[in-house]
């Protein structure tokens, strides 16, 4: 029965795509007189409300030239909407507003498809010891975050103060390559005071009654806490699956008026390594073992925020240089 009812609401949808939903377009265009794409653009405001709406009408459109405009190139952008006018019949001077909104919407779409592909590269290249630019951020990091601490040497424990897991940080970067070190090197160099408390947040114990002396003659293994380098890179791996999933096509759309950047994506980062934090404070674990399910938990809070097309991540520190806020 079950299988049944899947079968035949399979079937409804298919019937609806591709009969029903394509007579309403007709019907509805003859009635007001407009396209699709001049009905989203005079109704829906700027932002991920109209340009996910663009895209979706793009997509599925039975028009070649429409299907290919998701995926035209920035500099092509211009002509690709020439050519759309010319073939829905629209006159540019009676309709200015439909290009300016379509060249708004297609910069977004182009730009999120570029920021994926430029993510995916860094996060494809592996940290490499003999290079040196790899070698300064590397640096760079605990200068920032232990500024008063000098190394003992490149291969030292200390690492484990900032919540790398062993004594040579490169192995930590697996999973997310030069990525999961950009990222971090982003957060401590511009929302330094943040990094530097969660960072100091990290290393206590949940719960203690010892003195700050008595504290610090114990070892860093003790601390029921989590490792700050560590979390950096997990949340590094959620933020690049809300991007390549286009979950975040949301709050992007919402706060780049027309290309998406990588400060768009380091910035919400930031954020959310900020509400991680949080969270976890919030859900009280007894131990690090409880990690993987705290992640989990606090990624599906994330993914329900962005169902909202209005929604935008508002990350509050005092390097950012765009006004991110919820619309």
């Amino acid at each position: 029965m079950k299988h049944f009812l899947r079968a035949l609401t399979q079937f409804f949808g298919f019937l609806y795509c591709k009969c029903l939903w394509r007579t309403l377009k007709f019907v509805t265009r003859k009635v007001t007189g407009r396209c699709e794409l001049q009905r989203i653009c005079y109704s829906s405001k700027p932002g991920a409300r109209r340009t996910l709406k663009i895209e979706s009408s793009l997509k599925f459109s039975k028009s070649k030239l429409l299907q290919s405009a998701v995926s035209v190139h920035p500099d092509c952008v211009e002509k690709v909407i020439d050519d759309i006018m010319t073939l829905k019949k629209i006159k540019s001077d009676t309709n200015p507003q439909l290009g300016v909104s379509l060249q708004a919407s297609l910069l977004q779409i182009a730009g999120y498809r570029s920021l994926l592909g430029e993510v995916e590269k860094l996060r494809r290249e592996p940290y490499d010891s003999e290079n040196p630019e790899h070698e300064d951020m590397l640096l760079k990091l605990w200068k920032t975050l232990r500024p008063d601490a000098p190394l003992t040497g490149r291969i030292t424990k200390q690492w484990c103060e900032i919540g790398f897991q062993g004594s040579n940080p490169r192995t930590d970067f697996r999973g997310m390559g030069l990525l999961g070190l950009q990222n971090l090197l982003y957060f401590a160099e511009h929302d330094k005071s943040a990094a530097l408390q969660m960072l100091q947040d990290s290393l206590q114990p949940r719960h203690s009654n010892m003195s700050k002396a008595e504290w610090e003659k114990t070892t860093l293994d003790k601390a029921i806490g989590y490792s700050f380098a560590i979390v950096g890179i997990n949340i590094t791996d959620l933020v690049f699956s809300l991007l390549a999933s286009g979950a975040l096509k949301t709050h992007l759309y919402n706060v780049a008026p027309e290309t998406p950047s990588l400060t768009h994506f380091q910035q919400t980062f930031c954020y959310l390594m900020q509400e991680f934090h949080k969270f976890w404070v919030e859900q009280d674990p007894c131990d690090i073992m409880e990690f993987n399910r705290i992640r989990n938990t606090f990624h599906k809070k994330v993914l329900k925020q962005l169902n909202n097309p209005n929604m935008t991540l508002c990350p509050h520190f005092a390097a950012s240089d765009l006004l991110l806020v919820n619309l």
